[in-house]
């Protein structure tokens, strides 16, 4: 949500950088295995928002692609929210999602689509974006979509059931024992309370958000999963008074719900804000806090850096994460 400028592509940007030569191949669609009981994943988004962002970039992409890693999630946010919400920008990121040596889960951020408003973003409507996005990074036909990537997975899409045909983006998938989804949930209040259309927009995507991530906690309960890991872009102000976060609080809600009546562990990952973090800020209604609940916020500009988090369902906290400080992009304060 927060804006910079920035004045190249990063597909320029990374076919010039000197990257390990898979991070560089052709998306090659190979499927990925089920993994061992124990594995890590990589955390990611809010990022390429200035010119010194994407020359740190390339050597982000080549650390992530060097990790043993089942697949990399991008929380959103490709980026700025002062730049174009233009076609180009969408294809570069699509390509640079597309060179990962690892599966890569994207969700929308709201400079993606949201704020595209704005002057300075090409005064898009937002929803024709929304729709060009869904068509770009979501494509196909079928009950399951493939990741982005060199390598992919299958995800489960929301779409596949007709009456909710138009959420594409809403995904689900299960690996080693947890039980992974993402959703739409946006930055700037959801994209509520701006205009009849937008807040028709948002109480459609809320009401299927809320039942997606219903229906992901009733089949990790169904397969016995030790852990549920939700993905959205937005940082849904824990600590706010409801009235600040009227966009959000239906999410909230059941997501507090849903994780006391889980027996597992929880996680919520979110970018938006830039504030790297990892605490337990959800309360119950007797206003205890919710053991079983962690939230991790990725890094975002002007960190380049990513997050490590190591899934083992042998263990009793199931997630533990680690930031991956890139030396190349550590700012060398005087």
């Amino acid at each position: 949500m927060r804006r910079r400028t920035v004045g190249s592509t990063l597909a320029g940007a990374l076919a010039g950088a000197a990257l390990p030569a898979v991070a560089l191949a052709a998306p090659a669609q190979q499927a990925v295995r089920q993994p061992a009981f124990r594995y890590q994943i990589g955390l990611m988004g809010d990022l390429l928002y200035s010119d010194e962002e994407f020359a740190k970039y390339p050597a982000l992409m080549a650390s992530l692609d060097a990790a043993p890693l089942a697949f990399v999630i991008h929380d959103g946010d490709f980026k700025s929210g002062s730049t174009l919400c233009d076609d180009a920008t969408f294809s570069d990121r699509l390509a640079v999602f597309n060179r990962s040596a690892h599966p890569l889960v994207y969700l929308p951020g709201d400079n993606e689509w949201t704020d595209c408003h704005r002057e300075n973003n090409g005064a898009y409507d937002p929803l024709e974006r929304l729709a060009k996005l869904r068509a770009s990074f979501f494509p196909g036909d079928g009950p399951r979509a493939r990741s982005l990537g060199r390598r992919t997975i299958w995800l489960e899409r929301m779409s596949n059931d007709p009456g909710y045909s138009k959420f594409r983006e809403n995904v689900r998938w299960q690996w080693g024992n947890v039980t992974f989804v993402g959703l739409n949930v946006q930055g700037s209040n959801n994209n509520r309370g701006r205009t009849p259309e937008q807040d028709q927009e948002y109480l459609e995507r809320n009401y299927a958000n809320l039942t997606w991530l219903r229906l992901a906690f009733a089949q990790a309960k169904r397969s016995g999963n030790r852990g549920v890991m939700a993905v959205i872009q937005a940082n849904p102000g824990f600590e706010l008074p409801p009235a600040q976060r009227t966009g959000f609080e239906d999410f909230l809600g059941v997501l507090r719900e849903e994780t006391l009546e889980f027996d597992g562990q929880v996680v919520l990952v979110h970018g938006d804000s830039h504030n790297y973090q990892i605490n337990k800020p959800m309360y119950s209604a007797a206003n205890r806090r919710v053991e079983n609940f962690t939230r991790v916020e990725t890094f975002g500009t002007p960190d380049v850096h990513w997050v490590r988090a190591t899934i083992d369902a042998g263990t009793p906290n199931v997630f533990s994460f680690d930031p991956v400080i890139v030396p190349q992009n550590v700012v060398r304060h005087r």
